[in-house]
């Protein structure tokens, strides 16, 4: 089914929604003094937009626009990952002191912009449509990210974010020319069955090409060899903001990465195997990386004192973790991967949010602040920050446990049982340098001075939502599963 401009609203529904409120508070604010309200228009827009999408009409997929994008249930569950994202995002934006600094209409549309850049990654049918989308992402990502106009610290990550994603668009979109060179279309689908058909296309050019285009795609998962803007980044930026590019960017980057790498370039076979391009061995480069990632940000990890940092580095980890299932070519891992992501929101979340709130009541990020936590007013924090971080080294009965098993599971399935060994070795690694936190907050002595902790129920009540899932869905994942088989659907219609 290929919809023209106006019979694709009918499914662009949460889309118009976002673009809606972000024009509205634009001009809001352009005529009040205090916005401090505009935060609950961006929370009710962004839960607005998560069930628009629950409520969109049954579907096998349809082209939208003229092919430009694609709905189907692929993109449903990264449009929703990404909704979730932003929930949490302006949630804890609205109880951040530092996001009280920023002018408010500024602050939320542009958030609200990002969000729609990024569901318009995760349904791109087109190298145009994609690489216009994560321009999008990334623009707003950059202003996001030195918002703290009075903060050295944040205007210095926004200018390394810049350099490193201005040179990551820039290698990319000369990859994308030399891929429409070659195929002749910029449409997902044609581009597929162009490079299956032709005899005459020498493989190292495709390759290149795929290398090059990688380039900006592995900038925003923040894999190896792209990742050196996130250690700085994620430290510089508001903490919201932080968590915003560490669950949601990266969830649009990986929609956008496997929308590419699968049914773009490479084909479904009978019994739920992928087949890549003969004599293209992308597959074999992208299980280099995904070791060489979760490896060095694990190793990264261990050095850093400061609890962004560490989290940055945990997420280029986490990031190596989710390529397993990637790199396997097989719809188990895909699914496995989908599993993953899903549990990695949850805990990756819950994290900074209690790093957010430790931000708040100390002025501080470092290993120190969180010495005798649990004894100085901060014993459910503490419990919660443990459950999290317990979770993202996978204890069992946590959602984190669930993805790792998966993944692990679904490598060995294929017989990948180097990758998985090297997985379960960075898992024991990880080990450490996430109990460094929990050591520090349970059998720490406080800092001379340090004064008790006072949490505002609006915080508490996030917090306390993330750690019961993470619990939750550790002891009873079916539903997740589910929706992530069911997830795993591309829409090809017809060239």
């Amino acid at each position: 089914m290929d919809l023209g401009n106006f019979a694709s609203l009918h499914f662009f529904c949460p889309e118009l929604l976002l673009t809606t409120a972000t024009l509205l508070i634009v001009l809001v604010d352009l005529v009040i003094i205090d916005g401090a309200y505009l935060g609950a228009v961006a929370l009710i827009t962004s839960a607005g937009a998560l069930l628009l999408i629950g409520v969109e009409p049954a579907s096998e997929g349809a082209w939208l626009f003229h092919r430009m994008i694609v709905y189907d249930s692929f993109a449903v569950f990264f449009r929703v990952l990404i909704a979730l994202a932003a929930v949490v995002a302006v949630w804890m934006s609205m109880g951040s002191a530092e996001v009280r600094r920023c002018a408010q209409g500024e602050y939320y549309a542009i958030v609200l912009a990002s969000t729609l850049g990024m569901f318009l990654m995760a349904e791109s049918a087109n190298l145009l449509m994609a690489y216009l989308s994560l321009e999008i992402v990334s623009l707003t990502s950059y202003v996001l990210t030195g918002i703290l106009r009075n903060n050295r610290r944040s205007q210095e990550a926004a200018l390394k974010y810049l350099i490193y994603g201005g040179v990551a668009s820039g290698t990319m979109i000369y990859g994308m020319s030399w891929l429409y060179g070659i195929a002749g279309s910029l449409d997902f689908v044609a581009i597929n069955h162009a490079l299956f058909a032709a005899s005459g296309v020498p493989p190292l050019t495709v390759f290149i090409a795929l290398v090059l285009i990688l380039a900006g795609l592995g900038y925003k998962v923040a894999s190896v060899p792209f990742h050196m803007w996130a250690p700085d980044v994620y430290e510089g930026a508001p903490i919201p903001i932080t968590t915003f590019l560490a669950i949601g960017s990266k969830a649009a980057g990986f929609a956008l990465l496997t929308r590419f790498f699968y049914p773009g370039i490479s084909r479904l076979d009978v019994g739920g195997g992928w087949t890549a391009l003969s004599g293209v061995e992308w597959p074999q480069l992208l299980l280099v990386v995904c070791i060489i990632t979760m490896t060095l940000g694990n190793l990264a990890a261990l050095q850093q004192d400061n609890l962004k940092r560490l989290l940055a580095y945990s997420s280029i980890a986490q990031a190596g973790y989710a390529l397993m299932g990637f790199v396997l070519l097989s719809n188990d891992g895909l699914r496995a991967m989908l599993v993953y992501l899903f549990a990695y929101y949850v805990m990756d979340a819950g994290a900074f949010l209690v790093v957010m709130i430790v931000a708040n009541a100390t002025g501080r990020e470092d290993m120190g602040a969180y010495r005798g936590l649990a004894w100085r007013g901060g014993a459910v924090p503490a419990i919660a920050l443990a459950i999290f971080l317990l979770s993202l080294t996978g204890i069992p009965a946590t959602i984190g446990f669930i993805g790792k098993f998966y993944v692990f599971a679904a490598a060995i399935r294929e017989r990948f049982y180097v990758l998985a060994l090297i997985g379960i070795l960075n898992s024991v690694v990880s080990l450490y340098y996430y109990m460094s936190p929990v050591r520090a907050m349970f059998l720490g002595q406080p800092e001379e001075g340090a004064q008790p902790i006072a949490i505002g129920a609006w915080n508490y009540s996030l917090m306390g939502l993330l750690a019961f899932a993470t619990i939750a869905l550790g002891l009873y994942p079916p539903p997740v599963i589910a929706f992530a088989a069911r997830s795993l659907h591309f829409f090809a219609g017809t060239s």
